[in-house]
């Protein structure tokens, strides 16, 4: 590998860790709000919270690869032409591709990088964090102890606990049990804690008493105790199995689910969406990248304005992509319009290779610049006349 080349996957490669870190921190942030009830109504410590929701985070690296490629290419590209060693590259006789070489590679190993997360690890991410939130769901201390909150558990079986501190223990509890016909029983104590000891669950409380009154008479019994276990084996809520959506599921259940699963035999046209989508979408990468070359892989000098340019390249990144997001939506149960999905971001490798290999792309370049000519024409006039002032005033 020759050092130019180097050189710029050096410098891709830089700015794209830092700008796929920001939009995906940014993305998780959006999404983890979706599981705040995780810390707020279901008692998961905040590092549980970030552990569960972390899980979908090579999902949200799928997403947003290629477009932290695209901001990559349109930086590394800009500060190129504005440090002038694309014209360096040209007025030494040097081709274009020797500056596309280096860009391509860098899009490749993107590319991998995104199938990896779409194909493997986001399913597998996504599956995961599916069967913690039905497993937090399911979990005796999130559903029946909530500090400050008498809660029903059973009929004639109620909880109160006054705080919970950070390493499960109870404090301040309360337990009133008017299940048996014939007698109350209610049991205070100052600490207690749930464990599971062999296939049981047991509530052990500590300093504590046990007010026994029969339902017939007004008779109270107060026994105080040291430790004392409450059985609440059959109070335990049993967690569901899941059921994973067509993006929670594995790639080679996609090829190849049961023959009894409910899910796929209801939604097959998810399934097969799904499938597409995952080796449709790295793609995008690839074509990013030659789209950002094609606008802003040509040397100009620092008189020629770039930032039509730069707004070019994003604005059909964009656009792409976003034709990308429509096929999907409106495939719905017409799988033949699956073909669509590969398509469109073929279509822009095309597009975008097609106007790099014009043996005259300076006329593609005129046009632009006679295009950005005009935007700064009617930019000026529409100023000199917010300001009152006239072009012959001006002048």
């Amino acid at each position: 590998m020759k050092t130019l080349e180097r050189y710029i996957i050096r410098r891709s490669v830089y700015v794209f860790t830092l700008t796929i870190a920001a939009l995906t921190g940014v993305v998780w942030a959006t999404q983890a709000l979706r599981q705040l009830d995780l810390v707020t109504s279901k008692g998961q410590t905040v590092v549980q919270f970030i552990g569960i929701t972390m899980l979908a985070v090579p999902f949200l690296i799928a997403i947003v690869a290629p477009f932290a490629l695209m901001i990559a290419l349109v930086l590394v590209l800009n500060a190129l032409s504005g440090d002038s060693e694309l014209i360096v590259i040209d007025a030494t006789g040097g081709s274009r591709f020797l500056v596309l070489k280096p860009i391509l590679i860098f899009a490749t190993a993107v590319l991998l990088l995104t199938a990896s997360m779409s194909l493997y690890f986001a399913p597998k991410g996504l599956a995961d964090l599916r069967q913690e939130i039905t497993r937090v769901r399911a979990d005796l201390v999130a559903n029946i102890v909530k500090p400050g909150r008498f809660i029903t558990v059973d009929q004639g079986l109620t909880f109160y606990i006054q705080n919970r501190s950070g390493t499960g223990e109870l404090e301040g509890l309360l337990m009133h049990d008017s299940r048996d016909p014939d007698t109350t029983f209610t049991y205070q104590a100052e600490r207690g804690h749930i464990e599971e000891v062999g296939n049981r669950t047991l509530l052990l409380m500590q300093d504590g008493t046990i007010q026994r009154r029969p339902k017939r008479s007004d008779d109270i019994s107060i026994v105080r105790f040291q430790s004392y276990a409450f059985d609440l084996s059959n109070l335990t809520p049993k967690a569901s199995e899941p059921v994973y959506k067509a993006s929670e599921r594995s790639t080679w259940n996609l090829l190849h689910p049961g023959k009894h699963d409910a899910y796929a035999l209801q939604h097959p046209d998810k399934l097969a969406t799904e499938l597409n989508e995952r080796f449709s979408g790295p793609l995008y990468s690839l074509a990013f990248a030659l789209i950002v070359f094609a606008f802003l892989g040509k040397a100009r000098t620092t008189r020629q304005s770039r930032g039509l340019a730069v707004v070019g390249a994003i604005s059909c990144c964009i656009a792409l992509r976003t034709a990308g997001f429509a096929v999907t939506a409106i495939t719905g149960e017409n799988l033949g319009l699956l073909a669509f999905l590969y398509v469109v971001p073929v279509f822009g490798m095309v597009a975008a290779g097609y106007f790099i290999m014009r043996t005259t792309p300076g006329a593609t370049s005129r046009a632009f610049q006679k295009f950005g000519e005009w935007v700064e024409d009617r930019y000026q006039a529409i100023s000199d006349r917010l300001t009152g002032r006239s072009s012959t005033g001006a002048s």
